[in-house]
């Protein structure tokens, strides 16, 4: 009996031997690929890692660019070497992607806010600090995460922006350039002198040592009103200094005008009256 169990036992064994032996150049590749694969991930992080470093991305987005790249690569070698040894990987890979578009369907609009940062964060139209208009908001932005990003008006409420929208509308980025142009108007009465008026403005502007000489500021009559001949004053000036600028020389030019006998007219309308005769029948 004893002898019967023994051969038996020998037996299997045998067979999984043969079996061993029949895998083992399956195995051993298996194993070559899956050494090589994994430092050739570790090789592409590292390069990743190092050109986001480089172009100065954000801290989140290159720790999630990493990741989604090394566990992408990951999966990817998993799945070839076990189809390597025999392991039967389209029904994994079937019920994967179902998963995988059930999640997508159930978290469509947090998928669509997460793609829009990955976009933001990659394109940079904005960063922190700078001043935005966007989604018929406008305000300072003080946090760009994934999913939205959050402003600050100037008179202090917060607006939280979602990123899809935010990525696939208009942005119109007003700290983006290191200069902008100043543009100021301003009304002189039809009695007035058109060349004294705009040499009055452009030496105002001029004096104030935030202007910049090149582009060289301008004035110019832009329209005739019904009560008065319009004039633009346009300078060039630091972003930083645009409102400061702005507010210091609308008050100045509205003083050296009226000092230099230029009037400012409001509008004005005449009114005539007509005496209907009365009829005494």
């Amino acid at each position: 009996m004893n002898d019967v169990v023994s051969m038996e036992a020998f037996n299997v064994l045998e067979q999984y031997f043969e079996k061993l032996i029949d895998y083992s150049p399956q195995l051993v590749l298996a194993l070559i690929v899956l050494t090589i694969g994994l430092k050739f991930i570790g090789l592409l992080r590292n390069r990743l890692s190092s050109f986001l470093i480089k172009k100065e991305y954000d801290q989140a987005l290159q720790s999630f660019l990493v990741s989604i790249l090394d566990i992408t690569l990951k999966v990817a070698l998993f799945i070839s070497v076990a189809s390597m040894l025999g392991v039967q990987t389209t029904s994994f890979l079937a019920v994967l992607g179902s998963a995988g578009l059930a999640v997508g369907l159930a978290l469509q609009g947090s998928l669509a806010n997460f793609a829009g940062g990955v976009m933001l964060l990659i394109f940079k139209p904005f960063k922190a600090g700078h001043y935005i208009e966007a989604q018929g908001f406008q305000g300072t932005v003080k946090q760009l995460t994934i999913f939205h990003t959050v402003l600050t008006t100037p008179d202090n409420k917060r607006i939280v922006l979602p990123n899809g929208p935010l990525a696939n509308g208009a942005i119109t980025n007003f700290s983006a350039e290191d200069i902008r142009r100043v543009d100021m108007s301003f009304g002189i009465s039809y009695s007035d002198n058109i060349g004294v008026a705009k040499e009055i403005i452009l030496k105002t502007i001029k004096e104030d040592p935030r202007v910049l000489a090149d582009p060289a500021p301008m004035t110019a009559v832009v329209s005739l009103g019904d009560s008065s001949v319009d004039l633009t004053a346009r300078g060039w000036v630091k972003t930083g200094d645009f409102w400061p600028f702005y507010w210091d020389n609308m008050e100045k030019i509205k003083v050296a005008l009226e000092e230099g006998g230029i009037t400012i007219p409001f509008p004005q309308r005449d009114v005539h009256l007509f005496q209907q005769p009365v009829n005494k029948a």
